[in-house]
């Protein structure tokens, strides 16, 4: 039996995370770390990572970039795989991410959904074929309680179609008081509002034709499934960095 700790217990990613572990026959959670929660079901919470007394085989994260420093600490100390859902990080502390997984197994993905790792797949292989000739939009929609703009899926969309182009393509959020024809950029925009769970769309325009690729989350179950299945395979792996193209290499070809 796999011993999980979940940072951010109290949250509605929490509740989900505690919900379909509650019913796992191969991993458990042992306990919680939330500055919001002290109990969750039965199961003991601490309020930061300087407090936790037990050793895990992986702790899944998806509380707030506030929670980072405390975290890798914990986890590179006692070796512990950390597995991360939050987004929002700063470059300072994307830096810290990766020297932690010099030291132990750090899996980071902005998306642990099956459907938009596919896409992503699919998004490289729909830039590669159209190229230069067709512009690239991003539109992404969430909750109204949503933090960051763009969500880092959105991110994660306009890097691979990006990639594709060595990187060279220059990023836009939203085109607010821009004048003047469109460049190479890849325009990315946000839309919050009520309580969608997260849509992704990327649009490839070209001369009389537009092709688009979209992913609609109905429930956030859905990314609790895949930290789970992440957390269960770094379990006992080496240092390094991992992402969810590690777990899906036999699925995504």
């Amino acid at each position: 039996m796999l011993n999980f700790i979940i940072c951010g217990i109290g949250g509605k990613m929490g509740s989900n995370l505690v919900s379909l572990l509650s019913n796992d026959k191969q991993a458990k959670v042992v306990c919680g770390v939330d500055p919001r929660a002290s109990d969750v079901g039965g199961i003991p919470v601490f309020f930061s990572f300087r407090d936790v007394d037990v050793i895990a085989d992986a702790v899944i994260d998806f509380s707030s970039p506030a929670a980072l420093d405390d975290e890798i600490a914990y986890c590179t100390a006692n070796c512990v795989p950390l597995v991360i859902g939050s987004t929002g990080y700063t470059p300072e502390q994307l830096e810290k991410i990766k020297s932690a997984a010099h030291r132990t197994a750090v899996f980071k993905t902005a998306n642990f959904s099956l459907g938009v790792n596919l896409m992503v797949e699919l998004v490289k292989k729909a830039a590669t074929a159209l190229g230069e000739d067709f512009d690239i939009e991003i539109i992404e929609r969430h909750h109204n309680q949503k933090v960051d703009a763009p969500s880092g899926t959105a991110l994660m969309l306009a890097d691979a179609a990006n990639e594709v182009f060595e990187d060279k393509k220059p990023y836009m959020d939203g085109r607010s008081g821009q004048v003047g024809k469109r460049g190479r950029e890849i325009g990315i925009h946000a839309v919050r509002g009520g309580t969608i769970v997260g849509e992704h769309e990327i649009m490839f325009a070209g001369e009389d034709e537009i092709i688009s690729i979209s992913h609609s989350a109905r429930s956030k179950r859905v990314f609790a499934a895949g930290a789970i299945k992440a957390a269960k395979w770094i379990a006992g792996k080496k240092s390094g960095l991992y992402d969810m193209k590690d777990v899906l290499q036999n699925l995504i070809q």
